[in-house]
């Protein structure tokens, strides 16, 4: 099977690296420049430095022949969820199969990625790619386990002929709304949980904040046309573990930073990385208020991005809530 990735940032490289293993395997960047400098150093520099490119994997910035490679095997998309819209719209006159493994909601729309694909390229045979996954670990050859979500069965089970080797396992589900949330909002609680760990609250803490936190994606969920028992699987309870515990986690670091007093455009700036918690709280708060769903911890999350709350002041507003039912 032949595979294309667009978008050669740390999670598109490292998936990359894994592919090319198995499958013909094309890494398309947008800039010439940064093309001609992974051809030279066999690295991704700037996203995945520590990692050695495969002699296998062919990289390129013309997207047309990157495409025209897959035509009978699947696009991936790993640009930032930003693009995705572009790129698929990019996409919309080609045969291949897409899947995209960005997280979060368009910025302009508030849109998730499938209903951003539903405008951009409504007749696509297209889902997407999701679960606990470190770029720098899946590059590594460290086990990995993956979720690969559409409403066309076929498309899952090609994701899985794709990428399930070696150390990296593929499940298949039918609930993209659900894969979708639970990469998306589990960022913004991610960044609450390195605030408390910032602040130097306890493992008490930091476990009632993953599981109540939990609940909270649940409900949005849920209220978006989801299926409950999705956020007890991969792209739920799973990346929500690791992104809210793991130290090569951008949106914890973000959290921890700010809880150090230091300022959001500092931390982001020095992070030279797209965390996408920072940009996903207010969309998330956004699609909450519209379905009317309570969800205090993004609530504080975005105030103290907001610079309306300071992180001490935002537990505070957590503490001080009314005692209620769990469930």
């Amino acid at each position: 099977m032949n595979l294309t990735i667009l978008g050669a940032g740390a999670w598109g490289t490292a998936l990359s690296v894994h592919a090319c293993s198995a499958h013909p395997t094309r890494l398309w960047a947008r800039d010439a420049e940064q093309v001609a400098r992974m051809r030279s150093l066999r690295r991704n520099a700037r996203y995945l430095p520590e990692v050695l490119l495969p002699p296998a994997l062919h990289v390129t910035a013309d997207f047309e022949a990157a495409v025209a490679h897959a035509r009978d095997g699947l696009v991936l998309v790993a640009t930032p969820m930003a693009a995705l819209g572009d790129v698929l719209r990019r996409l919309s006159g080609a045969s291949a199969s897409v899947l995209w493994l960005c997280k979060g909601f368009d910025e302009g729309t508030g849109w998730l990625g499938h209903e951003v694909a539903r405008e951009a390229a409504p007749h696509a045979r297209a889902g997407v790619i999701s679960g606990p996954s470190f770029a720098l670990e899946v590059a590594e050859g460290l086990p990995t386990a993956l979720v690969a979500a559409s409403s066309d069965g076929a498309l899952a089970d090609a994701a899985v002929a794709a990428l399930h080797h070696a150390r990296v396992r593929v499940y298949t589900s039918r609930d993209p709304v659900g894969v979708e949330v639970g990469g998306a909002v589990k960022n913004v609680l991610a960044i609450a949980t390195g605030i408390a760990d910032g602040l130097g609250l306890g493992l008490n803490a930091r476990a009632a904040l993953i599981t109540r936190g939990l609940a909270e994606m649940t409900r949005l969920g849920v209220a978006l046309g989801a299926r409950a028992d999705t956020f007890m699987g991969l792209s739920g309870l799973g990346d929500l573990v690791l992104t809210a515990t793991g130290d090569l986690s951008r949106n914890r670091t973000v959290g921890l930073r700010l809880a150090q007093g230091h300022a959001l455009a500092d931390i982001l700036r020095e992070l030279g990385h797209v965390a996408e918690g920072v940009r996903s709280a207010p969309l998330v708060l956004r699609r909450a208020h519209a379905k009317g769903i309570d969800m205090p911890i993004a609530e504080a999350v975005t105030a103290v991005l907001d610079g309306a709350l300071s992180p001490a002041e935002a537990l505070a507003r957590l503490m001080a809530r009314d005692a209620r039912p769990e469930a």
